[in-house]
């Protein structure tokens, strides 16, 4: 008995042991001042402004500005829930964790934490919070606050936030300064970051204010503005906080510079070119290539007071083109995608409607390392011939390159090709009559006595009789100059195409619901991509109402890919993994690709100052631009 006693005492004090040295050992790990996915810094723990901020930057002045978000009006000052419209700026409100380096791929820096741990097993990580932090009430910002945040984000935030943390198992308070994650799965690669850049909300604040109901009640916040004066449709303003608790941190040195940002709103992109000329406010990027090549010469210009500038952008070019509702029968077929793709001529479009301003876009990973070339290498072979049955012979030849015209608006060489896929894929040409809008009275007349045939049209119909109708929708007008071209090209080859512009309301919805054939999207890929590729190309968003998944891929192996990518534990994994899934996306068509151009088109009345280096991933301009009194004094 006395045996079985010891025996039983030493297994409970063994149970003991590994129970609190298990955790100790998946947590241990080495503090830091930053994090990056690889592991590696630019910056040193001592280091004092980042290279491209200027920290004897002067403060004060007002930078009134149109946003870069295409918003029209607001309503709602909460940026993270899927209800109402909010306005623009408003994560200047809230500081987070820690804060991005913009020179660096995807490195942080603590803000909040002066510190972050990442646990052994890769599975949590662990932050340690500086005590001066504080809200814009004068409450401590403490672990608390991160811990309600959170959940929050993940429970009550729109689906690209509940999704980008929905491996975020635990997230709990250690003791005031000290906050803890734990993750699970296999795709956390990318979470230490994500959760270290989400925004920092007041528990206490948010205890009588339902944080998923839209309002314009300015919040509490914790970051280096506050709101001020605002009327929806027509501007907000943001003001610099004096207390702001974080105003001489490393990170912020040579940072928020202006007293006060204001921006604007108009209906159109016409009015706010007259109101810039007029001087109503400062600064535009200019995202029309043909107002950039022809109307940036007024007098204002001439004089040199107001400044036309074109800034390097170094960032993934954005994945921008008319995405294809594979939900539909009609677009099932890649054939059919790849046809519609040939009846868009670039190149006529180009030197016609852009003035040569822009380069086509190939790839989703456009403008980067990442983006696929020529035939695949070893490296993305050994991704690909696992799925060799599932994939089109193209992907394992040179990449797919999107058409090259002759630039005549209507390339017979292209148009033939497209009719012989749609053949191919069960489109027959039907000659049909059809209304001829010219024919007068006495045009009527021949045709009833037999003398004069009615005008016909080329038809597809596939074996159950049925047209292949299309329809673009679009809220903007000024896409019709681009899609009216190509629906001329669509209804030669037997393809009814059409035109359909709503307000930008409807439009919302019906892009949320999937109701709609062809649309233009634009998605802003990272420089380090992880999770958010599920929402733009997984199975899982095909059918999540609301997601970015705007064609509906449902494909295993882009879905294993995707894998690759979140899973890479190196950048040339990621790299491989990348330029293996551009491959597979590219050959199924699920798009016709846009164009871009690396740079930003920037116009701005002269009177301010700006830092010698422009950051290589920003354009730098709300955070480290300043007001120049001597600048502005000669306006």
């Amino acid at each position: 008995m006395r045996d079985i006693r010891m025996r039983q005492a030493f297994g409970v004090y063994w149970v003991v042991l590994v129970l609190f040295s298990l955790p100790a050992c998946a947590i241990a790990g080495e503090r830091r001042h930053g994090l990056s996915t690889f592991g590696d810094l630019k910056y040193p723990a001592d280091f004092t402004h980042f290279d491209y901020a200027n920290p004897d930057a002067p403060k004060g002045g007002r930078l009134s500005m149109i946003g870069t978000e295409g918003r029209i009006t607001f309503d709602s000052f909460n940026y993270y829930i899927r209800k109402g419209d909010p306005a623009q700026g408003l994560p200047y409100l809230f500081d987070s964790l820690m804060v991005r380096a913009f020179d660096e791929p995807d490195a942080l820096y603590g803000l909040v934490a002066k510190e972050a741990e990442l646990h052994d097993d890769k599975m949590g990580v662990t932050f340690y919070l500086r005590p001066e932090a504080q809200f814009s009430d004068g409450t401590a910002l403490t672990a608390k606050d991160v811990v309600f945040s959170i959940e929050t984000m993940k429970t009550k935030a729109s689906p690209l936030y509940r999704l980008s943390l929905r491996d975020v198992e635990v997230v709990e308070e250690i003791d005031p300064l000290t906050v803890r994650f734990r993750f699970k799965g296999n795709q956390t690669r990318d979470l230490p970051q994500r959760v270290a850049e989400m925004p920092i909300f007041s528990k206490a604040y948010y205890k009588t204010l339902p944080f998923e109901k839209g309002t314009l009640v300015p919040p509490v916040g914790s970051g280096p503005y506050q709101i001020g004066a605002f009327k929806p449709g027509r501007f907000v303003t943001y003001e610099r906080r004096d207390d702001y608790w974080a105003k001489d941190l490393a990170v912020n040195k040579g940072r928020y510079n202006f007293d006060e940002l204001r921006y604007e709103y108009f209906k159109d992109r016409a009015a706010e070119f007259e109101a810039l000329k007029a001087g109503v406010f400062d600064l535009r990027e200019e995202f029309t290539s043909k107002d950039w090549a022809t109307k940036y010469d007024f007098d204002a210009v001439k004089k040199k007071r107001v400044i036309p500038a074109t800034l390097p952008d170094d960032r993934p070019g954005g994945t921008q083109g008319f995405f294809i509702n594979t939900r539909r029968d009609k677009f099932k077929d890649p054939r059919v995608r790849q046809a519609l793709g040939l009846t868009f001529d670039f190149e006529w479009t180009n030197k016609n409607l852009f003035y040569g301003l822009y380069k086509r876009t190939a790839g989703f990973f456009e403008n980067s390392n990442m983006k696929a070339v020529g035939p695949p290498s070893e490296e993305e072979l050994a991704l690909l011939a696992p799925f060799k049955d599932q994939l089109p012979a193209s992907v394992f030849e040179p990449v797919a390159l999107p058409p090259k015209s002759n630039g005549s608006g209507q390339d017979r060489r292209l148009l033939i090709k497209a009719r012989k896929l749609l053949t191919a894929a069960g489109w027959t040409i039907v000659k049909e009559p059809v209304e001829d809008k010219d024919c007068g009275w006495f045009c009527k007349v021949m045709i009833s006595i037999g003398l004069k045939s009615k005008k016909q049209a080329n038809v597809l119909r596939n074996k159950q009789g049925q047209a292949l109708e299309i329809e673009f929708l679009t809220f903007s007008p000024t896409f019709s100059r681009i899609i009216l071209p190509m629906i001329r090209n669509m209804k030669t080859i037997g393809i009814q195409a059409s035109l359909r512009v709503v307000d930008p309301a409807q439009y919302q919805e019906r892009l949320k619901s999937f109701d709609f054939d062809i649309t233009t999207q634009r998605y802003i890929m990272r420089l380090t991509p992880g999770v958010e590729l599920w929402n733009m190309f997984g199975s899982r968003a095909a059918d999540a109402q609301a997601s970015y998944n705007l064609a509906g891929i449902k494909n295993p192996v882009v879905d294993r890919l995707i894998e690759k990518v979140i899973g890479a534990q190196s950048r040339q994994e990621l790299i491989t993994a990348c330029r293996a899934l551009d491959r597979v996306l590219r050959a199924n068509f699920y798009w016709v690709p846009h164009w871009y151009k690396a740079s930003h088109n920037v116009a701005y009345w002269n009177k301010f100052g700006k830092p010698q280096v422009k950051p290589k991933y920003d354009r730098g301009i709300i955070e480290y631009w300043w007001y120049d009194h001597e600048k502005a004094s000669k306006l």
